[in-house]
């Protein structure tokens, strides 16, 4: 019989899922508060349902907009208007819910936003609690209303880092999975191979545990087919589970880890701004096939190939290389048109060594192996 190794696990304290739940949790949130800030996306008015809804109850309200990925500058200017607030509400995409997430984490906080930040900061961890925070997603990708940290930009070193701590878990996650109908088909895709990359590689990991096992498995075959269906049409069924494999990836990532597609993602975001989903699916079949190759052909890399070939109906040996000419073939850009440079893909390269998320990679891959997976994502 063999030993289980020992784990933890740790998520948002509650979770409501499904059609029709956020409009039915208004109620919900306002028993957290008495001054909500709500964090918006780029358009304020979708979240009017929200803001209209805790007016009625009696809890005041404080918009702040969320226009582009955040970097240190729009945090700080979400704690300046968080200021009179007693909890965080953030209605959007992962953009306004890591925002949120760190503008929850970093109001309380005594010292300087660069002492919490990892590897361009001290990488502290938070004196006191952040804010209660409420994350509400409207699309289905970043699986951040499960995770316990925020990815924040920071120009002067053009990279993106995590802010995170445990204690940033939101205190109430709300998945519905209507509030993602109709999303654009680039952003549907985009994000869709975020989410899908955030089940594949925490299941390939070396520190996979059984419960992030159990998701992962059902979550990469559901994401999958789900994201295949949406490309070809409208779909609720469809909706509903890539919202749910984006919650079984957030849970996953937080308490198994990530890998190398992460590990390059995040330099290449920072040096280039190009949209993280679109860099983790440009870059997924590659770093599955590397990945592959240097672990010798690891049975989880077997089974994912397996899961992608019968979501495209394809021999399972063919299944990466599918993958990549199906993502295209439905608009998706390689790193050249996402306008990844040589220097950033080099600079990456580097980087990458100190990225939280190669550390749980099933193998280990050296600059020169990076540099190969990121020339052929091109």
């Amino acid at each position: 019989m063999t030993t289980l190794s020992t784990f933890g696990f740790a998520t948002a304290s509650e979770i409501t899922f499904g059609r029709g739940t956020a409009f039915g949790s208004i109620g919900r949130i306002a028993t957290l508060s008495r001054h909500a800030l709500v964090v918006t996306g780029a358009t304020p008015d979708r979240a009017g349902w929200l803001i209209d809804g805790l007016n009625s109850r009696g809890i005041a309200t404080t918009v702040f907009s969320v226009t582009k990925e955040p970097d240190v500058d729009l945090i700080a200017a979400g704690i300046l208007a968080a200021d009179g607030c007693d909890v965080v509400t953030a209605v959007g995409g992962g953009a306004a819910i890591d925002a949120g997430k760190a503008v929850a984490a970093l109001v309380p906080a005594k010292g300087d936003m660069m002492d919490y930040l990892e590897v361009v900061g001290k990488g502290l961890p938070l004196e006191t609690h952040p804010l209660p925070f409420v994350a509400i997603p409207t699309t289905a990708g970043t699986g951040a209303e499960a995770t316990r940290n925020a990815v924040i930009n920071v120009p002067s070193h053009r990279r993106k880092v995590s802010l995170r701590d445990t204690r940033m878990l939101p205190r109430l996650a709300i998945i519905d999975p209507a509030l993602t109908d109709n999303c654009p088909k680039p952003i549907t895709l985009a994000s869709g191979l975020d989410a899908v990359t955030q089940v594949i590689e925490p299941y390939i990991c070396s520190r996979a545990n059984p419960m992030t096992d159990a998701l992962c498995r059902d979550a990469i075959p559901r994401g999958m087919k789900a994201l295949v269906r949406l490309m070809e049409g409208e779909d609720p069924n469809a909706r509903d589970d890539l919202a749910l494999t984006s919650l079984y990836g957030g849970i996953a990532l937080a308490n198994a880890g990530l890998g190398v597609v992460h590990g390059l993602a995040g330099p290449l975001g920072g040096l280039s701004n190009a949209a993280h989903g679109a860099i983790c699916g440009a870059l997924l079949p590659h770093g599955l096939t590397m990945n592959e190759t240097q672990s010798g052909g690891q049975t989880r890399i077997t089974e994912v190939r397996q899961w992608i070939a019968a979501s495209l109906n394809c021999d399972s040996e063919i299944a990466f290389e599918k993958l990549e000419q199906w993502s295209k073939s439905n608009g998706l850009f390689g790193l050249d048109a996402l306008g990844v440079s040589e220097e950033d893909r080099h600079q990456a390269a580097q980087d990458a060594a100190t990225s939280s998320s190669m550390k749980a990679n099933p193998v280990e891959l050296t600059t020169a192996h990076l540099a190969e997976i990121m020339e052929k994502a091109r």
